[in-house]
């Protein structure tokens, strides 16, 4: 019935669809199975992607050839950026997306995809053979044979939902969780645990008053996602809105908590630290007096409202009230309650830093079963699973992204080797080289390598190099220009700026925070004129590129340091109990984890620096 495929990818959430998609671009026989073919792409949660470092992983997924950059800017109904009043390190883009579109936008893309087939059923276990992944089993007893598997399976496994003392399987709201597949895998050999989620309810957005609530519009002058030119900012968009909780909500809320997984225990896992529920918000911060609630619009053309900040798994009946003493809220009719979720996840420290395990050969892991939270994080692992599957099957060498390649690379090396036992999420504050791994310049950053491995486009690499070029043209020209302190004096005094006493060129002036190329552009036509042929990326990235010169050339200088420390090699199969100087820490540690490289050894919490010393001249001998 099935041919034998290159790939099988299990789940089709954002992890999946990005496995998927650049597996098959690559030239992989891929086959997508699902549980439901009509949730594909499903954002089970927010219907947003993006946001702090968020918004820096996708723009990579796209630089590198991923579609999740695409279908954002395609289903978006609002853009923002995100920190704008801090430095270029720290913005991030975000969109507001129509939660029906951005699924639909997912599915019509994957169908029109060459070498991309589909299969609605439960995988319930791994075919194994020789200790490598050679196929999948599926609950109806069909055998499925592959070169390779990735599992995609999100909150699906063995996944347990709660509202208030109420408890049922389902992986999602509605939809039926996945069996079989942890057993085996500890049967294996493979360490699992769990972890847990939680949503808010949705309510009707006709019931609620806006005029209680603080408007929150998107960028008046919108931006998008993708590099590419197939997309367009919009042209229209729809608000959100910010309003409170307040004592009488929380006074509520604590009045459930006798019902509550969350204090009772019946609720294990550990949740997400950085998207608490509202339960945990007002016991952890008690003296807070109210705490933001996001009201977010589900798409352009439905009613349907996601209540951002109230994730929750009190009963139905707790949180019904709660929400109507919400100012704004007070009419508001829910259409569906808040839930939390357990589900089997398994610890990323059993992965190489390609994705693939350790224990079985050509199985890669991807999304939410390595203990990650957000779209984001899903899909930027699925992507490199997909990639390396790839490039496993076909025998050529995998994509490893350092952490001063991206915020992709900062990512899957914190998974492969720092243990973590609550929901991982991204933040800029994780990655040490944030001044060199902005959003604005993730395609200068990555495009030439997807590009290399025949996924990202030549159209791509053309558009890079031109602004590439385009740039350096500028930065030069900038030196040359030279303004003189009779016409700039005056208005310089004006900002409140220290006035020139002879002739400075336009790229020095430029190093003082108080001016821009606007600014300058004002004070001089000829120059406003000349600025005006270049690309609006262009402008904004020769600007970053001047004014933080002395800063990006520092960073460049550790992360090479930090490269150094790359090029050492540590063989999978190294034995560290030989080496009898190492601490008896740093053995257990390194042998559990398995590094791939120093560098990664380096950055393993009980691994020394003298450890790393040792390591060094056994590997120099």
């Amino acid at each position: 019935m099935f041919p034998e495929y290159d790939i099988i990818v299990v789940g089709a959430g954002h992890a999946g669809c990005e496995a998927a998609a650049a597996a098959a671009k690559m030239g992989s026989k891929v086959l997508l199975v699902t549980m439901n073919m009509n949730t594909i792409a499903q954002m089970s949660c927010n219907p947003a992607m993006g946001g702090i470092a968020k918004g820096q992983i996708v723009r990579e997924v796209d630089a590198l050839g991923g579609m999740s950059g695409i279908i954002a800017d395609q289903s978006m109904i609002q853009f923002r950026m995100l920190n704008k009043s801090k430095g270029p390190a720290m913005w991030s883009p975000r969109t507001q997306n129509d939660r029906m579109r951005f699924a639909e936008a997912w599915r019509l893309a994957l169908e029109k995809t060459p070498n991309v087939d589909f299969w609605q059923e439960m995988v319930s276990e791994i075919i194994v053979q020789d200790g490598r992944a050679a196929g999948v089993k599926t609950g109806m007893g069909l055998e499925i044979r592959s070169k390779a598997v990735i599992l995609t399976n999100g909150t699906f496994l063995n996944g347990r939902i709660h509202i208030g003392e109420k408890k049922f399987g389902g992986g999602r709201t509605g939809e039926k969780s996945a069996t079989g597949l942890t057993e085996q895998l500890v049967a294996l050999g493979f360490e699992a645990g769990r972890m847990k989620t939680g949503t808010p309810p949705r309510v009707d957005g006709r019931t609620l008053d806006y005029r209680k609530m603080e408007e929150q519009p998107g960028d008046e002058q919108p931006g998008k996602f993708s590099f590419l030119d197939t997309t367009q900012p919009l042209q229209q968009q729809k608000s959100c809105y910010i309003t409170y909780t307040n004592e009488r909500v929380h006074q509520i809320l604590a009045g459930g908590f006798g019902q509550s997984p969350m204090f009772n225990g019946d609720i294990q896992g550990q949740g997400p630290r950085y998207c608490p529920s509202i339960e945990d918000k007002i016991t952890r911060f008690a003296d807070r007096e109210r705490h933001q609630i996001f009201v977010e619009p589900e798409g352009w053309n439905t009613v349907e409202i996601y209540v951002n900040g109230f994730s929750t798994s009190l009963p139905e009946s707790v949180q019904y009230k709660a929400l109507q003493a919400i100012p704004g809220f007070e009419r508001a009719k829910m259409f569906r309650p808040g839930y939390a979720i357990e589900y089997d996840y398994l610890p990323a420290t059993q992965l190489q830093s390609t994705l693939e395990t350790y224990l079985i050969a050509n199985l890669y892991l991807a999304g939410q079963i390595n203990g990650t939270t957000g779209y984001e994080e899903a899909a930027c692992q699925g992507l490199l699973a997909g990639i390396n599957a790839h490039q496993k099957v076909q025998e050529r060498a995998p994509l490893v992204l350092s952490r001063a390649d991206a915020y992709i690379g900062v990512l899957i090396d914190d998974l492969t080797t720092k243990v973590t036992n609550e929901p991982y999420r991204m933040f800029t504050s994780r990655a040490e080289f944030r001044i060199l791994l902005r959003q604005d310049n993730a395609d200068l950053r990555v495009t030439p390598i997807g590009h290399q491995l025949g996924l990202a486009t030549d159209e791509r690499l053309q558009k890079v190099q031109a602004q590439k070029r385009a740039t350096a043209h500028l930065l030069e020209a900038l030196k040359m220009w030279k303004l003189t302190p009779a016409l700039i004096n005056p208005k310089l005094d004006q900002l409140a700026s220290a006035p020139i006493q002879e002739k400075q060129s336009v790229y020095q002036l430029l190093k003082r925070p108080e001016l821009s190329m606007e600014v300058l552009g004002a004070m001089d036509e000829a120059l406003e004129q000349y600025l005006q042929k270049y690309s609006q990326v262009v402008l904004e990235q020769a600007e970053i590129q001047l004014k933080y010169e002395r800063y990006l050339q520092k960073e460049k200088e550790l992360a090479e340091k930090a490269q150094r420390l790359e090029a050492y090699r540590l063989p999978v199969d190294f034995n560290y109990d030989r080496i009898r100087a190492l601490s008896t820490e740093a053995t257990e540690k390194l042998k559990k984890i398995r590094p791939a490289t120093l560098g990664q050894a380096s950055k393993i919490s009980g691994v020394s620096p003298a450890d790393v010393s040792i390591l060094m001249v056994y590997l120099g001998r």
